[in-house]
């Protein structure tokens, strides 16, 4: 629905509003363009990655341990 403006003042006003209200548009997309471009920096997805890789290496380590204890225990075992 097309609105009515009954002066130029009223004109101008809403002219004014949406001006505003696009620089704030404006500003939010750089606030999350930069917020993207420092998650994505390489020293941030490294932190990530060594995190997993810990896991990873720490998952496997326990997994050798166990597999090697097992391995111990069976000929002490009277068949």
């Amino acid at each position: 629905m097309m609105q009515r403006y009954s002066s130029f003042e009223e004109i101008d006003e809403r002219l004014r509003i949406l001006r505003l209200q696009k620089e704030i548009h404006v500003e939010g997309l750089k606030y999350n363009l930069h917020r993207a471009k420092s998650d994505l920096y390489p020293k941030r997805l490294m932190g990530g990655l060594g995190f997993s890789l810990q896991q990873m290496v720490l998952t496997y380590s326990i997994q050798r341990l166990s597999r090697l204890f097992r391995k111990q225990e069976r000929p002490n075992q009277i068949h």
